[in-house]
C-alpha cells in the first residue's frame, strides 16, 4: 500500500494493515478488486492509495487463509471481475485484528500523550 504522492504527507503502514482494511472493506458486501481500492482510498480521505499489486498479494493470501471468497461476477462497466466476500472466518478475524489495532493506537496514543493508566 502506498500513500499521497506528496512524501511529506507519506505515512508507513505496520504489517497486516492491508489485510485489516480489505476485511473491512469487505463487511459492506462483495467487491472486486478496484472496487476495494478506491473504498479504502475514499474512506480514508484519500490519505491511501492502494497499489494493485500489493491489494492482489493481500487478497490472494486472505483466500488462502480462507479469510475471504472469490468468484468471477461482471463489474459494473461490464467487465469480467473477481468478486471478493467475507467468510465466517473472515469476519472473526476482522472482530479480532480490530481489536488488537484499536489496542496498538491507544498504547501509542498513551506513549506519545506521555500518560499512562496510573496516572
Amino acid at each position: 500500500m502506498s500513500t499521497r504522492e506528496n512524501n511529506d504527507d507519506r505515512i508507513s503502514l505496520l504489517q497486516g494493515t492491508l489485510d485489516l482494511l480489505i476485511l473491512k472493506s469487505l463487511v459492506f458486501g462483495p467487491c472486486h478488486g478496484q472496487g476495494i481500492a478506491r473504498s479504502i482510498q475514499a474512506q480514508s480521505e484519500d490519505v491511501f492509495l492502494v497499489e494493485h499489486g500489493s491489494l492482489y498479494v493481500a487478497l490472494q493470501r486472505l483466500e488462502e487463509k480462507n479469510w475471504v471468497r472469490a468468484k468471477w461476477g461482471v463489474s459494473e462497466n461490464n467487465r469480467k471481475a473477481r468478486f471478493y466476500s467475507l467468510t465466517d472466518q473472515g469476519r472473526e478475524q476482522l472482530a479480532e485484528k480490530a481489536s488488537q489495532w484499536r489496542r496498538l493506537t491507544r498504547a501509542v496514543g498513551l506513549i506519545l500523550d506521555g500518560q499512562s493508566e496510573e496516572a
